[in-house]
């Protein structure tokens, strides 16, 4: 299994996704989330709102839409989707993203 990010990020918390071939480990802060994501090819994640992320791509590729506008993201690629605005993505191959969430809450460390 291709390993991208270090151990110290991997001993992190897990988060609780709950979308299936999704992996997160969290960075907890006051005010802010930092998730360091593992996403499998598994197609799209549907339509959702939240509070305000930025994120960059590690490595691989994600068609993502943000306000009905679609652009395709790849290493190195950075993308901020506005609060509250509706979002969604599709994965065709795996890949690694850091996202930061204005949200200090937006997922919870797996139990």
């Amino acid at each position: 299994m291709e390993q991208i990010y270090a151990g110290f990020i991997t001993n992190l918390p897990e988060a609780d996704i709950s979308f299936e071939g999704v992996k997160g480990w969290l960075s907890q802060s006051g005010n802010h989330q930092v998730v360091f994501l593992e996403i499998d090819a598994i197609g799209e994640v549907a339509e959702h709102r939240h509070g305000a992320q930025w994120g960059i791509v590690v490595q691989g590729e994600m068609d993502l839409t943000v306000a009905g506008v679609t652009r395709t993201c790849r290493k190195g690629d950075t993308y901020f989707i506005p609060a509250g605005v509706l979002h969604s993505a599709v994965f065709r191959e795996k890949t690694w993203a850091i996202d930061v969430f204005a949200d200090k809450d937006r997922y919870l460390p797996k139990e």
